[in-house]
Formats: structure tokens, C-alpha cells, sequence
């Protein structure tokens, strides 16, 4: 909460500095490799360049805390019709009431301290750097104004899951540095708060790192670049339904990807693997392997390996057991020990392929249903999370069924998948949503129709792409677009291909609440999530049916310390009237 991050006066209590500890990098003084700090008295700190380092490696570290993750995926995912409580959910009580939508103010994941945490390790930062500079004269402007960049953008990405998940939430750009200074902020409105992002983000997108040397690998994907930005520029504006934005800087993205694609093969020149070409114009991992009938390429190296090529943005757990693990992938999703975790996918989803409803996936002929889901011991019954929890899994097509052989459990404990933020495929679904909402389908002039027919022709052509990619079948690999005409049509497409393409990825339920904004009630999201059979769905349903209530109440610390926020009306205000109605 904003009031518990308080510290002494001339004191900045930041933790753990340490992003990843030591790693096998080059340089003992890599940003990779900072020692952990304590207590930092401020007349012995922010001196020299290497003191805002330090801080900013303690952004990233805070973001790689199993309370930061777990919030990540409860906020983004649990919600939703992909997950159900899984082994042991009984004994989680909170955990188990948000499955059964039985969600309130004491439930420990509507706590949001440690967002604000690195929301004010990023405003120090941002305070106390120039100073840094004029002292230190090997910190240069460009490089202080890349600081200021990048923790802006993790700053913003912070407040960007805060508002998708409570709507407004107390805003400040300030540092807390005195115990004399006041926190308790009024909540700022959702709009606001997304229009300071923006703009935040739109003045510093170009002072930001474009490349990091190859001699950095990590950092291009691990640490905030130009690309990163612009795919959460992408998305905030889909959030704002500035459709036009949301494609211009989706386009940035795809084109920066492109352009590695190419820089990459003109490298490998005649080396270039078979595996290395773009799929229908798209820089996209082939989900096939070189030889035999396997796949599981692109999801060994985007979920397996990391930081693969597709990455934009992710939260980065090297591959050492001396080294910090992903605790909420080990618990939540599973391990060797405990699969599945806590959470496990829906039955109906579980089941979709064997059962010939196909309720999600298009045939049975998509390597996701496949990869992302492990049928456990052999029961037909039992599934649990293979994407994260898995280092591999090889579907075998070369036989009269597709079987799956899965290897790479990480054992308890010891979990070191990167957690994905944004990648190239989620990043051309936004363009293919935004592309979609951009028709009028009122206008029934020639051109009207015609440019119609064009953004919806460009958004299938995408989602085809990212489909194709993942359809192990001999023959036919395109979405068949016969009856893919409307614009209605198209929106369906394109969500439902969000669910296969990103599924326990922390964005079903952010994608079912930005539906429900746009079409101004809850009918779809409330159709959607039913299908996982939740006891008690009427009660669900009938609650769900109010837009206050597909956001997250404040928690009950946070209304007792702060006077100035007013608690969610769907939460036990005693305000029987919703402040936000819906529509028919």
C-alpha cells in the first residue's frame, strides 16, 4: 500500500537491490551482477553513476518477487474461464474464493504495496539521477536521459496493471522520501490515470535504449528498450480505443522484429536454419522441427529456453539454482513434485480437442491444446499447466494419434522460467483487435464496405499467421475464412485467438474486461467465464453482470489508512448503485 512504503528521513530502505545476483556475464560490475544492499544513507549514496544502477537493478528485482508475479497472474488470468483451483487450493483460501468469484476486501490479492513499491523506487530514481549526473562526469546526458526512460516505462508498466485491474488507483509521480509527506491520495480515475501514461511514455520513447550489445543478450529482452515501450504504448492505447495509435505502435514492433530477422539471416547467411523463415510475413518461431514429424520448437524456445527471439519484454530467472527462482510459476502452475499447482485449467478446455467441441481450439491439429496442457497420469481426467511449469514438450504427429512427450519439469524450488510481459505475437493481436475495431459497421457506402473489407482482410491475415505457426496437419494450415465476413465475426476470431495464442499467460481476463469497456457491459465476459462450470454460477453471473465487479475491490488496510478512497460499489461499500452502468 502507498502508506507502508514509508521511509526515514535522509534513509531509502530498497531491499533487495540485487536483480539476478551473479551471473556469467563478462563484467563483475554488469548490471546483472549487483550485490545486494540494504539501508543506504543518503550522503553516501547517489554519487555516481553506478549508485542509480544500483537502484534501478532493484526495480527489476522487486518485479521478479513472487508477490509482484502471483498479482500478475491472479489479477490477469484467475478470473477467467482458462483456470480453476488446482492440488491443495482448498488450503488457500483466498486463492480458492477467487475461482469461486467469492472475492473481498481481505483477500490478499487485492493488496497492490509492492506495485507501489517499485512505482517509488522508479520516482527516487527519476528524483535523485540528475543530481548524479552533475556530480559524476562519466554519466552522461544520454545516458541519464536512457534512466529516466527506463524507469518511466517500468514506472508506467506498474500503474498500467493496477488501473486494468482496480480502475483508479491513488496516482503520484512524486517520491516518497520524509515520513512527513502525505500519501493518502484519492483515487485517480482510470481515463486519467491512462492518458498520464501515455503521454509519460510518448515523451520518452525515443530517449530509451534501442539495442544493447550482443555481448548483453540478456538485457535486450530483460531490461526496458524502445521496443518494449511501444508495445505498451500498443496497448494502452487498445485500452483507450485509439485504434489508430494502437496499430501505429504495433507496427513499430513488428517492424523492429523484421528488421531482426534480417540483420540475423544476413549473419547466418548460408548456416540459416530451414526453421528460419518468416511465416506468412511474420518473424515467428516454426513450430517444426527440421526433421521427422515433431513440433514443439517455438514453444521449447519461447517458454523453455526464454528469452528467445519473439521476446519483447520478460521478467528474467537465469538458468542456476544458486540463482533466484520464479516461486509463483513453481507454486501456482507446478513443479516436479506438486503437478498440477494450485491452479489448473478448465475442464471444458482440458477436454476440448478429445471431445470434439472444439469450444476453444479451432481442430485438433493445434500444437498449443497440446503443448500448454499435460494430461496427468494418464487419467483423462486430471490436467495441469505444461507452458511455464515445462521446459519442453514434443508433439508427435507420426502416428495415427498426436501424442506428447513432456520433459523439463523444474524441481520444487528451483523454477527458472522468465515471465513473459509482452511478445511479438501478443503485440499483432493487438494490431488485428484494433484493426477490427477501426470498421464502421454502419456505413454501407462502396468505400465504406470496401475499407471495411480491407482492415478486416489485414486483421485475419494476422491471426492466420500466428495460427498457421502452431497447426502440426499435413495439408490444409489456414483458418478457413468462409464465414469470417463481419466485423462481429472478426472480433470473435481475433480474442478467441488471444485465449489459444496467450492462454495462462496473465491476459484472458485484462482482454475480457477491455471488452467489456468497449461494448459497455458484461454479457460476453459473462458468457465466457460460465463455461468453467464454477459452483455457484448463477451467483456468479448475476454478479459479474455489473461492470463494478470485473475490477478488484481495495483492500481493507488500504480504506483504513487512506480516508480518501471510496471502496468499489460491487464490494461491500453499502452503495447499491453501481457508479458505472451498463449497457444493453
Amino acid at each position: 500500500m502507498v502508506t507502508n512504503m514509508k521511509m526515514k528521513h535522509n534513509i531509502i530502505k530498497l531491499g533487495m537491490i540485487g536483480l539476478m545476483g551473479c551471473m556469467t556475464f563478462t563484467s563483475c560490475s554488469d548490471f546483472l551482477e549487483i550485490e545486494p544492499l540494504e539501508l543506504i544513507t543518503l550522503d553516501k549514496f547517489w554519487n555516481e553513476e553506478a549508485d542509480v544502477e544500483n537502484v534501478v537493478a532493484g526495480c527489476y528485482s522487486a518485479m521478479q518477487s513472487e508477490a509482484i508475479i502471483d498479482r500478475m497472474m491472479a489479477w490477469g488470468e484467475f478470473r477467467s474461464d482458462n483456470l480453476v483451483g488446482g492440488t491443495g487450493v482448498q488450503n488457500k483460501i483466498d486463492l480458492s474464493n477467487i475461482f469461486k468469484e467469492n472475492i473481498n476486501a481481505s483477500n490478499v490479492y487485492t493488496t497492490w504495496g509492492e506495485f507501489y513499491n517499485v512505482i517509488n523506487r522508479c520516482n527516487t530514481v527519476l528524483h535523485y539521477a540528475p543530481m548524479v549526473a552533475e556530480k559524476d562526469p562519466n554519466y552522461t546526458q544520454s545516458e541519464l536521459e536512457a534512466t529516466k526512460a527506463e524507469v518511466s516505462a517500468i514506472r508506467d508498466l506498474m500503474y498500467f496493471y493496477l488501473i486494468r485491474a482496480f480502475r483508479d488507483v491513488p496516482y503520484s509521480t512524486e517520491p516518497f522520501l520524509d515520513d512527513n509527506q502525505t500519501l493518502d491520495l484519492p483515487a485517480t480515475k482510470f481515463e486519467d490515470v491512462l492518458d498520464s501514461l501515455i503521454l509519460d511514455l510518448e515523451s520518452v520513447q525515443n530517449l530509451a535504449v534501442k539495442k544493447y550489445p550482443v555481448t548483453k543478450d540478456y538485457y535486450q529482452r530483460g531490461r526496458i528498450t524502445q521496443d518494449a515501450i511501444h508495445a505498451m504504448l500498443a496497448d494502452m492505447y487498445l485500452w483507450k480505443q485509439d485504434y489508430t495509435n494502437a496499430v501505429r505502435y504495433a507496427d513499430m514492433v513488428i517492424a523492429a522484429k523484421l528488421q531482426d530477422y534480417e540483420d540475423n539471416l544476413n549473419k547466418a547467411g548460408s548456416n540459416a536454419s530451414t526453421t528460419d523463415r518468416l511465416i506468412d510475413g511474420y518473424p515467428l518461431i516454426n513450430d517444426a522441427y527440421t526433421t521427422g514429424n515433431s513440433y514443439g520448437t517455438a514453444f521449447s524456445s519461447i517458454f523453455g529456453a526464454g528469452n528467445s527471439t519473439e521476446s519483447i519484454f520478460e521478467l528474467i530467472f537465469m538458468k542456476n539454482d544458486q540463482m533466484k527462482a520464479n516461486a509463483s510459476v513453481n507454486n501456482l502452475y507446478g513443479n516436479a513434485t506438486t503437478f498440477p499447482g494450485y491452479v489448473k485449467p478448465a475442464d471444458f478446455i482440458c477436454t476440448d480437442v478429445s471431445d470434439g467441441l472444439f469450444a476453444v481450439f479451432m481442430n485438433k491439429y493445434d500444437t498449443r491444446y497440446y503443448e500448454n496442457l499435460q494430461q496427468v497420469g494418464g487419467s483423462g481426467t486430471l490436467y495441469g499447466i505444461n507452458k511455464y511449469a515445462y521446459t519442453d514438450a514434443r508433439v508427435n504427429t507420426g502416428t495415427a494419434d498426436i501424442t506428447t512427450t513432456y520433459s523439463g519439469v523444474y524441481t520444487d524450488g528451483y523454477c527458472h522460467a522468465n515471465w513473459i510481459v509482452y511478445r511479438l505475437t501478443d503485440v499483432m493481436l493487438m494490431k488485428a483487435e484494433a484493426l477490427v475495431e477501426m470498421v464502421n459497421a454502419e456505413d454501407s457506402t462502396e468505400v465504406g464496405k470496401a475499407q471495411a473489407d480491407t482492415l478486416l482482410k489485414q486483421a485475419f491475415q494476422i491471426v492466420n499467421a500466428i495460427s498457421k505457426r502452431s497447426n502440426c496437419s499435413s495439408s490444409a494450415k489456414d483458418i478457413d475464412a468462409t464465414n469470417l465476413t463481419t466485423k462481429s465475426q472478426m472480433q470473435a476470431l481475433v480474442l478467441e485467438e488471444r485465449q489459444r495464442e496467450l492462454m495462462f499467460e496473465g491476459k484472458r481476463w485484462f482482454d475480457l474486461v477491455r471488452r467489456s469497456r468497449r461494448d459497455g457491459n458484461t454479457n460476453y465476459l459473462v458468457g465466457v467465464v460460465s463455461r468453467k462450470g464454477s459452483s455457484g454460477g448463477t451467483a456468479i453471473s448475476s454478479k459479474l453482470s455489473r461492470m463494478d465487479a470485473i475490477y478488484w475491490p481495495y483492500n481493507n488496510d488500504e480504506i483504513k489508512v487512506n480516508k480518501n478512497l471510496v471502496q468499489n460499489p460491487a464490494f461491500g461499500s453499502g452503495d447499491n448503485n453501481s457508479y458505472q452502468n451498463t449497457t444493453k
